[in-house]
């Protein structure tokens, strides 16, 4: 499958039932695909009039208790970060997908990771995080979907599936999961789906006009980020037991520096892979562990350098972290990486 149209496959059979999406290139297809398919499966396929209105219906369709999900690209992403902060004031679940183009501003409609910061740092107004899934295969795209859904349900918050257009353009095979069997009906107590006289009437609602009220609602909220900072990290590791130098890399990059990798072992270069899942939370831990045993990390992005901010906080600036970097769309060779790797070898100056 392609990648775009893998996601929305994955979000049907992970339950989702409304989807609300609005065109940009290199995510089209997903709106296209769930417009064929919602309406089979009995669900909701609607095109809003912008990005914002998009995003604030998956806000009302979630507060119903619905699994809800909605896409988009960079630009996009920017207009739907009101709705996000919302959603979060309000804790609510659901899932968003960004299929990453180059900019800033327009910019053009070739890959990029340059939605780093904007996904883990400044998504939105106001404190809070949501959960970010970086996928590298398809399968990934497919597997990490799911679990968008179910990590936005167990914790009440939003996950983001961060993509880049060749993983959104690309085919592979996939393996797709069954049907969740209780897709259209998962019981959230605090929904406003309707009380049928058996309960109390539940308000969502992101107003506190009491700085002390709001704040207990910050504290509370940042308890339940802490067990996901906690409990949530993923990672893979690549030919990482001796390495001397880390490739740090997510998403496509870590394609293209897994042969890096092999070159530079062939050229003597114990090199190793550590690549993030999750993006927020960043994980610290394995970061932590790997700055142990190697002399240097390389970070290698399809931006001007931003998680190599995350690298080097995780690690405490224990070991020197060189950057590799291609960025407007360009997408990084194995040699590129490779000539990074060497430099860090060689212990020459950042």
């Amino acid at each position: 499958m392609k990648g775009n149209e893998a996601v929305a496959e994955a979000a049907i059979r992970a339950g989702c039932r409304h989807f609300f999406g609005y065109p940009i290139t290199p995510q089209t297809e997903v709106a296209a695909y769930m417009s064929r398919r919602m309406p089979k499966e009995g669900g909701l396929y609607l095109q809003a009039e912008s990005e914002i209105g998009a995003i604030n219906m998956v806000m009302g369709a979630s507060a119903a208790g619905a699994r809800a999900m909605t896409s988009s690209s960079s630009p996009g992403i920017a207009l739907k970060s009101e709705g996000l902060s919302y959603m979060a004031g309000c804790d609510l679940p659901g899932v968003l997908v960004n299929i990453q183009r180059g900019g800033p501003g327009l910019g053009g409609i070739q890959p990029s990771q340059a939605d780093y910061f904007q996904t883990t740092k400044g998504v939105g107004h106001g404190d809070f995080h949501i959960i970010a899934l970086a996928p590298n295969t398809i399968q990934e795209m497919v597997d990490l979907t799911v679990l968008a859904f179910d990590l936005a349900d167990r914790y009440r918050v939003v996950s983001m599936v961060l993509a880049d257009g060749i993983l959104g353009q690309m085919m592979e095979p996939v393996v797709l999961p069954e049907y969740a069997p209780d897709a259209q009906d998962v019981s959230k107590g605090w929904a406003v789906g309707g009380t049928g006289g058996k309960r109390k009437r539940n308000i969502i609602n992101s107003l506190y006009l009491d700085p002390e009220e709001l704040e207990t609602m910050n504290f509370q909220r940042y308890e339940r980020y802490a067990q996901i900072g906690r409990d949530e990290q993923r990672w893979e590791s690549y030919l990482l037991d001796d390495a001397d130098i880390v490739v740090a890399a997510y998403g496509a990059s870590a394609r293209v520096a897994k042969n890096a990798i092999l070159e530079a072992r062939a050229q003597g270069i114990k090199a190793g892979l550590l690549r993030p899942i999750t993006l927020w939370p960043f994980p610290k831990t394995a970061f932590a562990a790997a700055a142990d045993k190697a002399r240097a990390f390389v970070t290698a992005e399809m931006s001007m350098g931003q998680m190599i901010e995350d690298v080097e906080l995780a690690i405490r600036c224990r070991r020197p972290v060189y950057l590799s970097n291609r960025v407007g769309g360009m997408v990084p060779t194995p040699t590129d990486i490779l000539s990074v790797i060497q430099k860090a070898n060689a212990g020459h100056d950042q």
